[in-house]
């Protein structure tokens, strides 16, 4: 069943808010992270969960904006970005609530309704919005490797860093509890990514002909 355009322009409008409302939490966590001493923003801008709410921001401002302009014809590209919007703000949930408070630890948002933003609702909302909208064009399974580029880069760096300089941004990557728990801890998450970008590829194409290909472009 189709959304109608009234529909679908609520979603945009709300795709807009979203991504203002993410944009001020991370303005407002930093302000409060600044507020308790000198923030190095190479490390504020190192937390996956600051990142991919970046990406949220961004990608919500896009899909949004040209959602409003040109309706459910809205470029590939555009739909891949969402893509890898709700993998990363799902593992973002799911890490957090699995890794990160039952031990107490903020990943990176100290502030309590920023962290509810980022890490709760953010991921909530951008799951929700992608199995709403039934307008969007469809990816192949082969976008799933495009979709992984990012969180590789940025483990890479990361352990880069833990190597070098000692920063990490979560306990689990700390290199003091070496790094073959480090190579597991990694390994679960690439299989957890991996896995979560094939489900969300994978409901994009229900109800399409199998023999239908599509590329991001």
């Amino acid at each position: 069943m189709k959304i109608s355009q009234v529909t679908m322009r609520y979603l945009n409008l709300a795709r807009i808010l979203w991504a203002l409302l993410t944009l001020s939490a991370i303005v407002a966590t930093y302000a409060d992270t600044a507020s308790r001493g000198p923030v190095l923003p190479l490390n504020f801008f190192g937390y996956f969960t600051i990142q991919s709410n970046l990406v949220v921001v961004i990608v919500g401002l896009i899909a949004g904006l040209m959602g409003l302009a040109k309706g459910a014809a809205v470029p590939r590209w555009v739909v891949g970005l969402r893509a890898l919007a709700c993998v990363c703000m799902v593992v973002v949930g799911l890490i957090y609530i699995t890794l990160l408070a039952p031990l107490g630890a903020a990943g990176g948002v100290p502030l309590p309704w920023a962290n509810w933003v980022m890490h709760i609702f953010g991921p909530l909302v951008v799951l929700g919005d992608w199995l709403l909208d039934k307008e969007r064009g469809f990816l192949p399974y082969s976008a799933v490797f495009p979709i992984l580029i990012y969180p590789l880069l940025w483990t890479g760096v990361v352990l880069v860093r833990g190597a070098t300089d000692g920063w990490v941004p979560y306990p689990f990557l700390s290199p003091d509890q070496g790094y073959g728990v480090i190579a597991l801890y990694v390994f679960c998450i690439a299989v957890l990514f991996a896995g979560i970008a094939l489900l969300v590829l994978a409901y994009g194409r229900r109800g399409r002909h199998r023999d239908v290909q599509l590329e991001i472009r």
